[in-house]
């Protein structure tokens, strides 16, 4: 019997022991290739000493100082070094506890921005359909994945939500042709339909995470978007909580695209998920017209010295062996071996990504995409087939109507050495054909 109340309630979960590099080790014996990075977290690998040690040191300095009272040392290096990584101008980092947390403090940053600009009326957001953005209040109501909204949907309500970036399945009529005027046109009619003056920020994840599987949005969709949004006063939060840090090949996913937003949110690969740590970042013009009139926020654990050791450690090991280049390198690798795989798999309707963060979307007729039924749980069966063979996936579901859609994430390590990387493809490839 255990006292825990267990994120799943389906099974019983093993016992890990130890964990290093890509694979993690179980009480019984067993060992997991990791290719998941746990939820598309794990970057530098587990096992990594230059973190441990670094969480050691600062643990011998400091342990607990209110963010309110004390700065420090750990606290300002990180920022220096992490701060000329974002595309942001001279950006200002509030540290947090994880994604969802500084997706909420984004959030109000955004209406801070207004309130101190006298733009009271601004208080609208618009998200977009089929995204994550966390499962705390706020966050949840910018999340347009309807199962996680639905227990809860009483409490929500509050932001818009416009057409999601989904190239597999565009709404576009005119799909692939001027795909992103068409998103550019649909959140300015979405602006239009709003009260006067009333729509503060536009959020999404720069490649839909979880929800979509790594669906990489249109070349223009991110530049048409962005110029609509700065027409109208509107700020742009870019979700980087899992495609920053190196995730997608670049420091921070908006880089593909040239992009500078207005606010940033970081977690997940932060600190590689030694310590729950993140953050939201706001550029100096942001930071210096709420600074006028004060920010009405806080968390007990923000701005906490061990977070912010461990990415600052973070940063360095990928920075000094130049992970951030090997995940681009080895996802288009593993990309194209996947894609080669399971091209003749009857149940595989796309293989997308960009970086180390991969999707798998599993239809039951690739000509129409029809997808199967929820009852069919074949995502569940995927990831548990890839599991019985030592191999960890990240499912998901319900992203086509809320219901129905299945597909599989793989965002491994950027440690992942060549050995690991073909065991991955062979895993991934027998557990779809054992359910295809």
């Amino acid at each position: 019997m255990t006292h825990i109340f267990p994120r799943v309630l389906d099974r019983e979960l093993p016992e890990a022991v130890a964990a290093d590099g890509a694979w993690i080790t179980t009480a019984d014996g067993h060992r997991f290739l990791d290719a998941a990075g746990g939820a598309i977290v794990v970057n530098v690998g587990h096992g990594e000493r230059a973190v441990i040690d670094a969480m050691t040191a600062q643990l011998g300095r400091t342990q607990y100082v209110h963010g309110t009272m004390f700065t420090t040392a750990a606290l300002e290096r990180f920022a220096d070094e992490m701060a000329p990584m974002l595309p942001l101008d001279d950006a200002r980092i509030y540290p947090v506890s994880g994604g969802s947390e500084a997706v909420e403090t984004a959030l109000k940053l955004a209406r801070a921005f207004h309130l101190a600009r006298g733009q009271q009326s601004r208080f609208q957001v618009i998200a977009r359909r089929s995204s994550y953005h966390g499962n705390t209040l706020g966050a949840l109501d910018a999340s347009g994945k309807e199962p996680l909204r639905k227990p809860y949907t009483p409490w929500l309500g509050r932001f818009l939500h416009a057409p999601a970036a989904y190239e597999y399945r565009c709404e576009n009529p005119q799909h692939p042709q001027a795909c992103g005027a068409w998103h550019a046109s649909e959140l300015e009619r979405m602006i239009a339909q709003a009260p006067p003056n009333s729509v503060a920020a536009f959020i999404a994840e720069p490649v839909a995470g979880a929800t979509l599987g790594a669906a990489v949005p249109c070349d223009d969709y991110w530049t048409a978007v962005v110029e609509v949004c700065r027409r109208h006063g509107v700020l742009v939060i870019a979700d980087e909580v899992m495609t920053g840090v190196g995730r997608t090949g670049a420091w921070f996913a908006m880089d593909h695209w040239g992009v500078r937003p207005d606010i940033v949110t970081a977690g997940k690969g932060t600190t590689s998920g030694y310590v729950p740590f993140g953050f939201a970042a706001v550029s100096g013009a942001v930071f210096e017209a709420i600074s006028t009139t004060g920010f009405v926020h806080g968390f007990t654990w923000s701005h906490n010295g061990l977070g912010a050791a461990a990415a600052g450690a973070v940063l360095r090991v990928l920075r000094e062996r130049e992970l951030v280049a090997r995940a681009a390198s080895l996802g288009e690798r593993l990309r194209g071996e996947l894609a080669s795989a399971l091209a003749d798999t009857p149940i595989v309707g796309d293989v997308r990504g960009l970086g180390l963060m991969i999707g798998i979307e599993f239809v039951r007729d690739p000509g129409t995409k029809e997808p199967f039924a929820r009852a069919d749980r074949v995502a569940e069966r995927v990831a548990t087939a890839a599991r019985d063979q030592g191999l960890l996936l990240y499912p998901s579901t319900g992203h086509v109507d809320g219901r129905d859609g299945d597909l599989i994430m793989l965002g491994p390590p950027f440690v992942l050495t060549d050995d690991d990387a073909a065991t991955l493809v062979e895993r991934t490839v027998a557990a779809v054909g054992s359910v295809a």
